[in-house]
């Protein structure tokens, strides 16, 4: 509004000043190469006027020239260096180390104080193989203000790629500390849980959320992970810790099976039965899980084995339909030797049409052999458990356990195992096996039989001299072009006998008598 004020104002003064000059009267004369000028004062001032301001103009123009054309190289010059910096880093991006080498120089040489230049010679580097030359940049970086947290990052990766964790540890301590983020945020976590440093993990979660660079519902998950990690330590040491902890972790995330069965296992280590029994019972009905039926069924000791099946089977109403579930009360039913319980526990597993897992096999095994002692189908149910689909297991970055870990013994992961089924993998490629028995080589057309196989070789069998069976002719046969032989060369082998099995090989056979069986 004053600037308003002021505009209006000095426009009617400048009115009011040409109204005065317009009003006054007179006149301006002047000759000025043979030429006679008369006109009134305001037009000759107005002459005067534009031509100071024409003149003031033109030496402006001509003094600023030497600059102007300075200004103009120069822009010219970083727009090739752009040009060059745009072509290199599309150039790292693809791979082509010998195009990114080359506008990296280009742009070296135009743009020499950029920071993209810095960062396009260490791609160009890293893309050589130059990991000295990387490294001497990266370092350069990290003594400029603009580019420290760049040149940091850098480092970090180079640390990782020679395998030094310990000076990438410091290294991302270092970017941590000027500002949080993402990438040295979890590079100082993982750092902290590979060495199995709980509590420096903890106040590194604490930092990361608090900076907002982590998802709050991971980071709850692993805040349970790391308490339940807590109480695996001080389990023995201090309980009440430990039972503290779980009951934090089972609040932060209900599905992690380890905390579950720890705090359960600690309340009934502390006569808290009941306690323990309803923890067990309300996180089975979410995951039928192998770990929560055990400490459920032992969560008294020294009950009996009809304790221990009556428990099972009061488990096993919170997932009816869980193949956990049956494999619970069959293993507790032949604890109390009820084998037909335990059948009709397994019968739903093994019925046809399904696909029992090894585990189930060896059930059934163990079933057949205390109660009927039949080792054919003991030997049967073995035989399908090394061919039978794996069952689920602990696995983390392609290692599985029977028991759960904090972090992966590959990677040093945090989180990492979960419960599933491992791949079956074949270890190295497919070979179709030779065959058992091979028709013989035909004779060659100069009358040479070829050289034979291995194979056929060992899976010949020489043959007695030959015998004259009941009812046939003692006399030769007549020779034809199968049996004739050249002179140069006799076969030394004989045919190949294949002998009839007299039972399959898992068949022990018929039992003898006892008249038959003579004593020692």
């Amino acid at each position: 509004m004053v600037r308003i004020l002021i505009f209006l104002f000095v426009i009617a003064a400048a009115a009011l000043g040409l109204g005065i000059l317009v009003e006054q009267p007179g006149s301006l004369t002047m000759t000025w190469f043979g030429y006679h000028i008369d006109t009134s004062p305001v037009v000759g001032l107005s002459v005067i006027a534009l031509g100071a301001i024409f003149g003031w103009g033109l030496v402006r123009f001509l003094f600023g020239l030497p600059g102007l054309v300075s200004l103009t190289t120069r822009a010219r010059k970083r727009q090739r260096g752009h040009e060059a910096l745009t072509r290199g880093i599309l150039a790292a991006g693809v791979g082509d180390a010998r195009k990114a080498q080359k506008a990296s120089q280009e742009a070296r040489k135009l743009l020499p104080h950029e920071p993209l230049t810095l960062l396009l010679e260490a791609q160009a580097a890293q893309l050589a193989g130059d990991r000295a030359g990387a490294e001497r940049i990266f370092r350069a970086m990290t003594e400029r203000p603009d580019t420290k947290l760049l040149g940091l990052r850098g480092l970090h990766a180079e640390s990782l790629r020679h395998g030094d964790h310990d000076d990438a540890h410091e290294i991302a301590l270092a970017a941590q500390k000027l500002t949080p983020l993402a990438w040295s945020g979890q590079a100082v976590f993982d750092r902290h849980t590979a060495k199995g440093d709980w509590e420096a993990a903890r106040l590194c979660l604490e930092q990361n959320l608090r900076a907002k660079i982590l998802d709050p519902v991971a980071a709850r998950r692993q805040k349970a992970v790391l308490d339940t990690a807590i109480a695996m330590e001080c389990e023995l040491s201090d309980p009440e810790r430990a039972a503290k902890l779980l009951r934090a972790a089972v609040k932060k995330a209900p599905e992690l099976v380890p905390a579950t069965a720890l705090l359960a296992r600690l309340l009934a280590r502390r006569g808290d039965r009941r306690g323990a029994a309803k923890l067990i019972e309300s996180a089975y009905a979410r995951t039928a899980h192998p770990d929560l039926a055990e400490v459920y069924i032992d969560v008294r000791p020294g009950d009996s084995s009809g304790d221990r099946l009556d428990r099972a089977r009061r488990l096993a109403k919170f997932a009816p339909g869980e193949p956990e579930s049956a494999i619970m009360l069959a293993q507790a039913a032949l604890g109390a030797r009820d084998f037909a319980a335990a059948r009709a526990a397994m019968s739903p597993l093994i019925a046809e049409g399904k696909q029992p897992t090894s585990r189930m096999c060896l059930i059934m095994a163990e079933i057949e052999h205390r109660e009927k002692d039949a080792e054919g189908l003991v030997r049967e149910w073995l035989s399908r458990g090394s061919r039978a689909p794996r069952d689920a297991a602990w696995v983390a970055d392609g290692h599985w356990s029977r028991k759960w870990a904090p972090v992966s013994p590959v990677t040093g992961k945090l989180d990492a195992f979960s419960w599933v089924q491992p791949r079956e993998a074949l270890s190295g490629p497919v070979v179709e096996p030779a065959p058992d028995f091979a028709p013989p080589p035909a004779l060659s057309a100069a009358g040479t039989v070829p050289t034979e196989t291995p194979q056929l070789e060992a899976a010949k069998i020489e043959t007695p001299p030959a015998e004259i069976l009941p009812g046939a002719s003692a006399e030769p046969a007549p020779p034809n072009a199968s049996n004739m032989q050249s002179p140069q060369r006799q076969p030394t082998t004989a045919q190949p006998v294949i002998f009839p099995q007299p039972s399959p090989p898992d068949d022990p056979g018929p039992k003898r008598a006892a008249a038959e069986i003579r004593p020692f």
